[in-house]
């Protein structure tokens, strides 16, 4: 069974060089171990999604451009997240006040060639009653 996640829980990029935690907009009243859980529409930059270090992906202008400036030896620059779109759900048809959930399964593509993913996704535990 997919674990849920929610505020706190950490991501990380195949083009970053650290985990990111993820913030929860989209709604504040279902909670996962005490705190609210995310749904797929959580996949904004900054808000929530946070940088993952510095980024390597030449499909990144920033990092082309100082890979080039060094004479082609990959200079990584800060990463300021990109997601195409919102997270892919595993679990469509479990929903979160409307909104299918966000599992620790679910992936996000970054504009710049990379993919994120959940690499602690926070709840620990599941209880069936």
């Amino acid at each position: 069974m997919s674990l849920l996640v929610n505020v706190g829980s950490n991501l990380m990029c195949t083009m970053g060089t650290a985990p990111a935690p993820l913030k929860v907009t989209s709604q504040a009243t279902v909670l996962a171990e005490g705190k609210p859980a995310a749904t797929i529409q959580d996949a904004a930059p900054m808000s929530n999604v946070g940088p993952f270090g510095l980024c390597t992906s030449l499909a990144n202008p920033t990092v082309a451009a100082a890979t080039a400036a060094a004479l082609g030896v990959l200079t990584p620059q800060p990463c300021m997240p990109a997601p195409a779109g919102i997270w892919i759900p595993t679990k469509p048809k479990v929903l979160v006040n409307n909104k299918p959930c966000l599992t620790q399964d679910c992936k996000m593509m970054c504009a710049y060639a990379g993919s994120i993913s959940i690499t602690l996704p926070g709840q620990t535990k599941v209880t069936a009653n």
